[in-house]
């Protein structure tokens, strides 16, 4: 590169203007304004992220652009600028899940929600190590102590208990695991503020709860019932009236025709009869009851944090219902999600 050509190039570099993002690095404005170039200047070694000098250096290694020109000769123009601070780590509200019971919603965090926090402040170190293992002498309760490091130095140390009767159904031949996980979720709580109960803390839902976001639908009342059969038509009711005077004109007659048919051969009495009739016909209702939409979200996300695709949830809602995914009704769909929140 001569010295008519690097003449030039400081003509053109006077009015670009220079920013210094730190020692040996800047940023340097094109001549239009519109775009910004990378230009290092650090022990020796020079370049710039411009197209000019990329095509050019390979054929002359002594090849200076305008840009790194502008930022040798300074001109007057190099400003400093503040490297923008990392965002403030934040839970995810996709790892909060909440919990309707009777009147009231609490909410619950996930374990992987905790952790995601934690890693965003920094952990240097988590571990739980077993304290008391399970066996028959201590009605097989587990207790782990959980150790956490954040990267700042700081220590968090917590106990998690785990037994038979304080965990889910579900998990309740791998009691060691879930006392590790609930004595790094209680020290993830601790470390990150979170005032959170960690759902993987608690053991068997009640029938009135259900973790996955939706309400569950009421049966009806007797006062409704009641109230229902008030407001039949006049019709139905004269009907209804008519079966009963005639069920109390002739009770000798119907009284005679149970005596004849006498005891029942083989057949469940009368009584038995209609409570299996209304099992069944409750069962079916159930089974005919769709997925709400906030039950098949809640099996979507949840498969995403545990990283199971789409094909692996069908198999395993195959495997354990024996019928296809798509005739997936509102329980099993309660149910298949409880499955996937306590899966080992």
């Amino acid at each position: 590169m001569n010295t008519n050509e690097i003449a030039k190039r400081n003509d053109k570099s006077e009015k670009l203007k220079v920013f210094r993002l730190q020692d040996g690095q800047f940023y340097v404005e094109s001549a239009e304004g519109k775009i910004c170039y990378k230009v290092i200047i650090n022990n020796g070694i020079k370049s710039c992220s411009c197209g000019d000098y990329m095509t050019k250096i390979d054929k002359d290694p002594t090849f200076l652009c305008k840009h790194i020109l502008a930022v040798i000769n300074g001109n007057g123009n190099i400003k400093d600028i503040e490297i923008a601070k990392d965002q403030a780590p934040k839970l995810d509200e996709r790892f909060i899940i909440q919990i309707k019971r009777k009147d009231t919603v609490k909410e619950f965090v996930l374990y992987a929600g905790l952790l995601d926090l934690g890693h965003q402040k920094g952990i240097r170190k988590l571990l739980a190590v077993p304290v008391q293992y399970p066996n028959k002498e201590n009605n097989m309760e587990a207790i782990c102590k959980a150790f956490l490091e954040s990267r700042d130095g700081e220590i968090f140390e917590e106990i998690g208990d785990a037994n038979p009767k304080n965990v889910n159904y579900m998990v309740v031949e791998h009691i060691l695991r879930v006392a590790a996980t609930r004595a790094k979720a209680r020290a993830l709580r601790d470390f990150t503020n979170v005032a959170f109960v960690c759902l993987e803390e608690l053991g068997n839902l009640d029938d009135d709860e259900t973790g996955d976001g939706y309400t569950k639908p009421k049966t009806r009342s007797r006062k409704e019932t009641k109230s229902e059969a008030t407001t039949q038509p006049k019709q139905e009711q004269q009907k209804e009236g008519a079966i009963a005077d005639e069920s109390r004109i002739e009770p000798d007659k119907k009284t005679k025709q149970k005596k004849e048919a006498g005891p029942s051969t083989g057949g469940k009495p009368a009584v038995q009869k209609d409570q299996d009739q209304k099992a069944s016909d409750t069962k079916t209702q159930e089974n005919q009851v769709k997925p709400f939409e906030a039950q098949i979200k809640a099996i979507e996300k949840l498969a995403e944090r545990r990283g199971i695709n789409g094909e692996q949830v069908v198999k395993m809602f195959v495997e354990k219902y024996k019928k296809p995914y798509e005739q997936i009704n509102a329980s099993e769909a309660k149910d298949f999600i409880r499955h996937l929140q306590y899966a080992a």
